[in-house]
């Protein structure tokens, strides 16, 4: 049975500020993808990681918008949130692609196809585990998202050789941002006004905060690196 939308917003998104937010950044996402793509025109790597980088940040953003704003039965829903927690994991991979693809290929090529390899396998892995239990604990789920995120530490020394200072405080500054939305997440605090501005809404505003520190860090530091 399909859910009866509400008064006001809630007539048309199954949760306004969820689906606002989310929908904001999708076309936001888009436009920054166009632009990526267009400023590297020219240059094979750079062209097709920020093609990567762009196109998992717009299949995040599209998911969620989904998920959080149609009025559709148990069957459709859950096949959204499967579609928008896979997409977590396929956009951490995607921001991974132009660092280990652009910037690590200047002097620590080795270190660039490792992490890359590395952090795409995870993602695959990421979206089986999430087609097999889409139930996982909440825990679980986000302890997955971290250390997904965080698998960048592994070569923070050369990551910090290739990176200008300006480019590693947005890259640090973005995984912040993601790490505190995800500890909201998973703890479903804080809590003001549920099912209006709760622990939801606010892990959608870090997520948006993250993906603008480091769409920063691909335009003003990435991008140029070999320009």
């Amino acid at each position: 049975m399909t859910p009866r939308p509400s008064r006001g917003l809630s007539r048309y998104f199954r949760e306004p500020v969820n689906s606002l937010t989310h929908l904001a950044g999708a076309l936001f996402s888009l436009a920054g993808l166009v632009v990526l793509v267009v400023l590297a025109a020219g240059e094979p790597w750079r062209t097709v990681s920020f093609a990567v980088y762009g196109t998992t940040l717009v299949l995040l953003y599209t998911a969620s918008t989904l998920l959080h704003s149609l009025h559709v039965g148990a069957r459709a829903q859950r096949r959204l949130r499967l579609f928008d927690h896979a997409a977590i994991f396929l956009l951490i991979a995607g921001s991974y692609t132009p660092i280990t693809l652009v910037t690590l290929q200047q002097g620590s090529a080795a270190w660039g196809w490792t992490l890359f390899a590395l952090v795409w396998g995870v993602a695959v892995l990421g979206v089986v585990f999430k087609l097999v239990w889409l139930e996982a604990p909440r825990w679980l789920s986000t302890g997955l998202y971290l250390l997904m995120g965080w698998l960048a530490l592994l070569a923070i020394v050369p990551i910090t050789r290739a990176l200008p200072p300006g480019g590693l405080f947005w890259l640090l500054l973005g995984g912040a941002f993601y790490s505190v939305g995800a500890v909201i997440y998973g703890l479903k605090r804080p809590d003001w006004l549920p099912g209006v501005f709760g622990y939801h809404e606010l892990w959608h505003l870090f997520v948006l905060a993250g993906s603008v520190s480091h769409f920063l860090m691909m335009l003003l530091y990435v991008l140029p690196v070999t320009a």
